[in-house]
């Protein structure tokens, strides 16, 4: 197949881009820095790969390299916990997904021949938080900014025209040397590790290899298509994924990060950490998908030690 990919230099991306050029897939990378994807993907690692530059909020002659593509995959979107939410970031969160979807599905909808497929991000975000409920693909959304940013971005999709479309909202990602995990190692090899907040929240997560795996599964079967959720079937509080990690690490977790210290650094957006939501991919499990890391164990010793 030939696969066009946006978002492709990120920490799933380039763990798909990997995957499926392994494979002997035709990769397109979409990317605004081309340069910066070459870095990634090498020339003598993917001598076929291809490389385009695209502006993604405007419309242009990028768009014409969908045509031919039997797939596209859109990852793209500015990272949401990396920094204080000022409204002028928080507006980059929002236009970065909602735009770049739109235009690309313009594209698609423009090509002939077009793709068959568009694979699209989300977030579990589109549920809101709560420390009591449980959500699945049926649940409704919530009312917050993460909530109001993943129906923008989503509502996008249901511009497409005659194409199957499958969006994945995923939890948090864990795998090696990023993710969620490799923000939290140096404070557990220092011994200092320990949960975030209060420790009851609901963390729901998913290894990097089984996200692909799951875009991989909607990409060669056509039964799959609208939502299902990027999460393992076993959610824990942070608590919990806290003591599992030490435990991984054989290092403790006592030292917790207290509120007031993660708000002072990030504001609004440490509710990303702060606030969680208990989900299950109940539709995903229907759909016949299989995880290689349905518990938390496995998945962070696949992370930790190879």
């Amino acid at each position: 197949m030939k696969i066009a990919i946006a978002g492709a230099t990120g920490f799933v991306g380039s763990r798909l881009v990997e995957k499926l050029y392994t494979d002997h897939h035709q990769i397109l990378i979409l990317t605004r820095d081309a340069q910066f994807a070459r870095r990634i993907f090498p020339d003598r690692t993917y001598p076929n790969l291809e490389i385009i530059t695209y502006t993604p909020q405007i419309s242009g002659d990028w768009q014409k390299s969908i045509t031919g593509c039997d797939a596209v995959i859109n990852l793209a979107g500015t990272p949401i916990a990396d920094q204080r939410w000022t409204p002028a970031r928080k507006q980059l969160i929002k236009t970065s997904r909602q735009v770049t979807t739109n235009k690309i599905v313009e594209a698609i909808n423009n090509a002939d021949p077009r793709p068959a497929v568009l694979i699209n991000g989300s977030a579990i975000g589109y549920y809101g938080t709560s420390d009591t409920a449980t959500f699945d693909e049926n649940s409704a959304a919530g009312q917050d900014f993460l909530a109001e940013v993943c129906q923008a971005w989503e509502q996008e999709v249901a511009g497409l025209n005659n194409t199957r479309s499958v969006i994945i909202r995923t939890g948090i990602v864990v795998g090696p040397k990023g993710g969620a995990v490799g923000k939290m190692l140096l404070p557990f090899q220092m011994f200092m590790g320990g949960p975030i907040g209060s420790g009851k929240q609901w963390l729901s997560w998913i290894h990097r290899d089984d996200l692909v795996n799951l875009i991989i599964f909607a990409l060669h079967n056509t039964a799959v298509s609208g939502v299902v959720n990027g999460t393992a079937p076993a959610p824990v509080t942070m608590q919990e994924f806290c003591q599992v990690l030490g435990q991984t690490m054989q290092r403790p977790s006592w030292l917790p990060v207290p509120n007031f210290a993660l708000k002072l650094l990030l504001g609004e957006g440490a509710t990303v950490v702060l606030d969680g939501q208990k989900v299950l991919p109940n539709r995903t499990l229907d759909l016949g998908f299989q995880y290689e890391y349905a518990d938390l164990k496995s998945a962070l010793a696949k992370t930790i030690n190879g």
